[in-house]
């Protein structure tokens, strides 16, 4: 099943900041665990991780640093900051939020309205 674009959105900075918790990383590795993390749900490209990547180090909740990969090419390195490990705190406690009210809205929903229609899967 296809993601929302929207909604795999507004879970990529959770995503990588929890990466990043676990230790330093570069962008191949975190799409990789990205893919690992999710069961393959979630499928990532460079394209939509290096705009996350960059934002995360304006903002200061990651910081980069070039180093040298096993073969001795150029890698860029991101931490997590401090100021990214209160970020990700925060942002985990939204999101068990979000995830509790949804557990309890569905099935109430489901209830009052019937029986919901099969989900399709989008492309957009």
């Amino acid at each position: 099943m296809d993601i929302n674009k929207d909604l795999v959105a507004a879970t990529a900075s959770p995503l990588v900041l929890a990466i990043l918790a676990e230790g330093d990383s570069y962008g191949y590795a975190i799409l990789k665990r990205v893919s690992e993390l999710s069961g393959g749900k979630l499928q990532w490209t460079d394209g939509m991780l290096y705009p996350v990547l960059h934002r995360l180090e304006r903002q200061g909740h990651i910081k980069g640093k070039w180093g040298a990969s096993e073969t001795g090419r150029k890698r860029k390195y991101y931490h997590l900051t401090a100021r990214g490990r209160a970020q990700l705190t925060e942002q985990r406690q939204q999101w068990q939020t979000v995830d509790a009210a949804l557990r309890t809205v569905w099935p109430a929903v489901s209830l009052s309205m019937g029986t919901l229609p099969s989900p399709v899967a989008s492309h957009g």
